[in-house]
């Protein structure tokens, strides 16, 4: 059978709570693979919540839906501060990326403390900022960024990622909305170990399965090559 939109795989799925050092609680989830220890983790920062973001947001739901089962990766979703999805909502409000920062080192404390390994930071859009902006910690592998705008990330969140060293991978649409990939190019250049995939066709909302499968591929590339490519067949 083909793998489709609505395909979900089989994994060990379970309700989580982080919690940050400025006294919230956050919801989210975490899907493992069935049958083995995952053999690297991605933790998802989701779009704008102000514009409909969430752990839900499709392609994030989709990743924790297939790559599992797929790929042996652990996948962690959760809302931001103020974030409401069908899991709940998170404490707290949207503060524009800037208090947010505890709520990314509250999803890598977790990481930490239940020994999810080789932590990958997923960002889209809105949460690609919070990725470049907050996610240089020592226990992260790298950064995958999906759509990212560089709007309240910007040139100096660039030169010190350059600087952490870790591997940082932009998927910009063809067709985005805020950054296309010829200026991505450019502006990624102030990291030296970036690498910037142009994608053609695709737009910011990365809609519709061919989109989705790009996507998730190139995540697995990255993070668990011996997975890729992924089947189009459920296994």
């Amino acid at each position: 059978m083909e793998i489709r939109a609505s395909t979900v795989l089989p994994a060990r799925r379970e309700p989580i709570e982080l919690h940050t050092s400025d006294g919230l609680t956050l919801v989210g989830e975490l899907a493992l693979p069935e049958d083995r220890p995952p053999s690297a983790t991605l933790i998802c920062l989701h779009p704008l919540p102000t514009h409909g973001g969430m752990m839900d947001s499709h392609v994030h739901r989709k990743a924790s839906y297939r790559l599992p089962a797929l790929a042996g990766l652990a996948v962690l979703r959760f809302n931001t501060r103020g974030t409401t999805s069908e899991r709940g909502t998170s404490q707290g409000e949207f503060d524009d990326g800037d208090g947010e920062r505890f709520d990314v080192a509250a999803a890598l404390e977790y990481a930490e403390f239940h020994d999810l390994p080789h932590p990958w930071l997923v960002g889209w859009s809105f949460g690609t900022e919070l990725a470049l902006r907050w996610g240089r910690d020592p226990l992260v592998e790298g950064a995958i960024l999906l759509s990212p705008p560089l709007r309240r990330a910007g040139d100096a969140d660039l030169v010190a990622w350059g600087e952490f060293g870790r591997p940082l991978l932009a998927l910009v649409p063809e067709f985005d909305d805020y950054l296309r990939p010829e200026e991505a190019a450019k502006r990624f250049a102030l990291a030296p170990q970036a690498r910037v995939i142009g994608v053609d066709g695709a737009k910011h909302l990365w809609v519709g399965e061919p989109a989705v499968r790009v996507v998730l591929n190139e995540i697995v590339r990255q993070v668990a090559p011996e997975a890729y490519p992924l089947p189009t067949q459920i296994p």
